[in-house]
């Protein structure tokens, strides 16, 4: 007879923990009810998750394959070998021209080990400016204030869109970079709806002897399935996270080029020890599990009604009035410009939480402050993962707008006062909200049984 077990080691988190094991409960609801327009989520596979809750979590493994700090890693070294072999495989890299580290814990933490590691304190960097779509990692800060660690260790000066376009201007970027003259140039995004020209930002590089990284965090799927432009062409280092676009467990993932600059050697000493300590083996083991999946033709179809749905709804709402920024969107995502209707992005990222759709206030050109934006973005990978095709995206439309119209006419400067002048909606809002969530729950979730919120 089998000894009875009280060790709360043993025990499920369902009887150890109830109160927690409730909130993921509720957290699965909302997934399951809701729109998830945010662009830097998605829904991963239930192999991927099998793996993140995996005993993979109890191990430590410092250092890097074949040369650990702590022994037992045999099986780790070769789930790590998978990820690095699959990530190369993933877009069509050559092992004796391209390093790969899996070991970041993030894109911002890949980003900055990669700054650690080639360039020096001090140095200069050049990135999109944040209210043109860049990331905070690219060097953000403002005329009075750092607000990145990235503008803290090292000298920054961003490059910018043009405001009436939407659109970088390349020839202006090209004539920053002589007068800046930059130690690293970054191309790369968290908010621009239009593929990269990677040959121009070369060209700019050469132009003072920059390296340059491209940050492909966001359209990193997009990038492995061939239907955007191809960065490894012409960059010298290349990082992106692992659970936008390309689907898998948080993470992050740094290229780099194999020649004399010993560029690989020098980030992997970034990466550990200089930037962090063990590595998290359930996350690289979920890379590598959704790395093997990048390359398959189902993924390719995936990554591709990605792009359609994005411009279908773009579209959908262009001829519903509104504005996007740049007037529609090469990748998986857009901003909704809310300035014409008198709205902000801060406004209305609260209303739409509350008719169960999640999406977040974005700056745009033009923006004087990121507290208070102008926009909102919206992303489609998660969605496309869960079945929508154009035909499905035009009713989120329909819920955007109809939010959206009944938010137009409610007055309030500040957040606070809009929230509570739009008292007054709340069953309209109630309407919409119960047409989402019926909406929602047609369409499946990895690892989640919908039919119970049906």
């Amino acid at each position: 007879m089998e000894k009875e077990n009280n060790n709360s080691n043993y025990k499920s988190l369902k009887d150890f923990d109830p109160e927690i094991y409730e909130l993921i409960q509720k957290e699965q609801e909302r997934q399951a009810k809701g729109i998830e327009l945010i662009a830097s989520e998605n829904y991963t596979s239930v192999s991927v998750m099998e793996c993140m809750g995996s005993v993979l979590t109890n191990k430590y493994s410092e250092g890097q394959v074949g040369a650990r700090y702590y022994g037992g890693n045999e099986y780790i070294d070769v789930i790590e070998g998978l990820a690095k072999k699959r990530a190369l495989e993933a877009f069509d890299l050559d092992e004796k021209k391209w390093g790969v580290n899996v070991q970041p814990y993030s894109g911002s933490p890949a980003n900055f080990a990669v700054y650690t590691g080639i360039l020096k304190p001090g140095d200069k960097i050049m990135g999109l400016d944040l209210p043109s779509g860049g990331h905070l990692t690219h060097g953000y800060k403002t005329d009075t204030r750092i607000i990145s660690a990235s503008s803290y260790y090292f000298d920054s000066k961003p490059y910018k869109v043009n405001t009436e376009t939407g659109y970088i201007d390349y020839e202006e970027m090209k004539k920053l970079v002589l007068e800046y003259k930059p130690n690293l140039i970054i191309c790369g995004f968290s908010a621009y709806s239009r593929d990269l020209d990677y040959k121009a930002f070369r060209e700019a590089a050469d132009s003072v002897g920059a390296f340059l990284m491209a940050d492909i965090a966001h359209i990193s799927g997009l990038v492995a399935s061939k239907l955007l432009q191809n960065p490894f062409e012409y960059c010298d280092v290349v990082t992106t996270t692992t659970h936008k676009t390309l689907r898998g467990a948080r993470g992050g993932i740094i290229f780099s080029k194999i020649d004399d600059r010993k560029l690989n050697e020098k980030i992997d000493f970034a990466v550990f020890p200089m930037c962090q300590g063990g590595p998290h083996n359930p996350n690289i083991a979920g890379i590598a599990a959704q790395l093997k999946e990048v390359k398959s033709e189902e993924f390719k179809k995936y990554s591709e009604q990605v792009i359609k749905n994005c411009r279908h709804l773009a579209k959908y709402l262009i001829e519903k009035g509104h504005k996007i920024a740049t007037g529609g969107t090469d990748n998986h995502l857009f901003l909704l410009d809310l300035r014409p209707h008198g709205l902000t992005g801060s406004k209305m990222q609260n209303v739409f939480d509350m008719v169960s759709i999640t999406l977040n206030k974005n700056s745009i050109a033009g923006d004087k402050s990121a507290i208070s934006p102008g926009a909102v973005r919206i992303g489609l990978c998660a969605m496309t993962t869960r079945g929508l095709v154009e035909k499905d995206v035009e009713s989120i439309g329909d819920y955007i707008h109809r939010t959206i119209e009944i938010c137009k006419t409610v007055e309030g400067k500040t957040v606070k006062d809009f929230m509570a002048n739009l008292e007054k909606k709340k069953a309209d809002l109630e309407l919409i909200r119960k047409d989402v969530e019926a909406f929602s729950v047609k369409f499946p979730l990895p690892g989640v049984d919908v039919t119970k919120f049906q």
